[in-house]
């Protein structure tokens, strides 16, 4: 309420333009930027090869997609922003939500799990924090707390549900939705990543929900061999074409851009992930406003 929320802190001193976008592009579907990259594969393949080799365990593209995204967000936190009712608001936590299907066939269930780090992490902690909840979220019978609060709200009439998704979306646009709702909520997340390679899928433009408050949208196709240009010669590689949708309106293209481009240079040497993050960096304009001023005075 009055700014406050539980879930992320107000962005102060921003100029001018940047506070008025959020009133003229209301919706984060009115916000989308959509870029793609074909991520060359070998570089992946080799660290895959060279872990196991090592006796470092096992990766798939999965992990190295993720640690990279932790790793981004962590090293240029104004991606770890999001609107809410017109204000900036910078996240607390570094999250990631994903689906999880309980097994490949038409008919089976799936769910969604959303994991918190604290961008600190080696991109063996991603890989185990991973393979935790796939393994814990795989099976027919598996219960998570999202599939609860689902099954609680959709246990009502339609009419009810419409009601309370409308009171959910009050109370998150107030800044007054309980955190413990907020918690289990994969839509309310720094980015939402589907793996449509690991169906054999192709890689698709995904939309921002306008539900809950994520701004970063990843999606990883099937790779295939594409005729590529390597030291000035034509070649064929392999390639996974990766897209991502973001919301425009918490960063500008400048960050942006120098954000993917460290995300895209993490992918092409993913060892430089086995060593921990230092430090975080800060975004100092969520500082409180009396110590934003004193600081600047000194």
């Amino acid at each position: 309420m009055f700014g406050h929320r539980p879930d992320g802190k107000k962005v102060r001193d921003i100029d001018p333009i940047q506070r008025i976008i959020p009133h003229i592009m209301r919706h984060r579907h009115d916000s989308q930027n959509l870029t793609g990259l074909d991520l060359p594969c070998e570089p992946l393949d080799a660290f895959i090869k060279d872990e196991l080799a090592n006796g470092n365990g096992t990766y798939n593209y999965m992990h190295i997609i993720i640690a990279g995204i932790v790793r981004v967000i962590a090293r240029y936190p104004r991606l770890n922003r999001f609107i809410m009712n017109g204000r900036i608001y910078s996240r607390n936590a570094i999250n990631v939500s994903f689906v999880v299907k309980k097994s490949l066939s038409d008919e089976a269930a799936e769910t969604t799990v959303k994991l918190d780090f604290t961008g600190l992490e080696t991109i063996a902690q991603v890989r185990d924090k991973v393979n935790e909840a796939i393994a814990a979220n795989n099976k027919p019978d598996a219960d998570n707390g999202t599939d609860k609060l689902a099954r609680l709200i959709t246990f009502t009439p339609n009419m009810i549900i419409a009601f309370l998704i409308w009171l959910i979306r009050f109370l998150d646009k107030h800044g007054i939705l309980p955190m413990s709702v907020i918690n289990v909520s994969p839509f309310h997340t720094s980015a939402f990543v589907t793996n449509l390679k690991s169906i054999k899928g192709p890689s698709i433009f995904h939309h921002l929900y306008d539900f809950g408050n994520t701004g970063l949208f990843f999606s990883m196709g099937k790779e295939a061999m594409i005729p590529v240009v390597e030291g000035g010669e034509l070649t064929i590689g392999k390639r996974m074409p990766f897209h991502v949708v973001t919301d425009e309106r918490f960063c500008d293209g400048f960050y942006f851009v120098n954000a993917l481009k460290f995300l895209k240079d993490l992918y092409t040497n993913p060892a430089q992930m086995k060593d921990p993050l230092e430090a975080l960096t800060e975004d100092v304009m969520v500082i409180d406003r009396h110590s934003f001023r004193k600081r600047n005075k000194e």
